[in-house]
Formats: C-alpha cells, sequence, structure tokens
C-alpha cells in the first residue's frame, strides 16, 4: 500500500532538512515542488508531496511521520 505526505515549512534551509529527512526514511517526491506567499506572517510558504510503499494497512489513525 502507498501512503502519502504534504510536507509545508517556511522557505528556509529548515524546509529542505525536512524534505531530506523523509527521503532518508524512504519517502519519495511525489509531483513537483509547491510555493505561496503567506501575507499574514509575510513569508514564502514551501510545499512538497511525498509517498512511500508499507507493508501496514491504512489507519487514519496512522502516524505518517513515523512510518
Amino acid at each position: 500500500m502507498q501512503i502519502y505526505r504534504f510536507l509545508t515549512e517556511d522557505d528556509t534551509s529548515a524546509f529542505c532538512h525536512k524534505v531530506s529527512a523523509a527521503l532518508a526514511k524512504g519517502w519519495v517526491l511525489y509531483g513537483d515542488p509547491q510555493y505561496t506567499f503567506d501575507q499574514a506572517n509575510g513569508v514564502l510558504r514551501c510545499g512538497q508531496a511525498v509517498v512511500k510503499d508499507v507493508d501496514t494497512p491504512y489507519s487514519p489513525d496512522m502516524k505518517l511521520r513515523q512510518q
């Protein structure tokens, strides 16, 4: 089964580290990164979808970050 996550963060090195950590745990990039300007906080926000094949059946209670 394949599970999906959408990682977000301000446009800083923290975003790159978050995506890199997911890749190191076996997640795979899914699509292009997304960017939007957060007017309320005055920052550029980034997003990247990732997917991973797992043997565990899906449950809404899954902690995706821990997979």
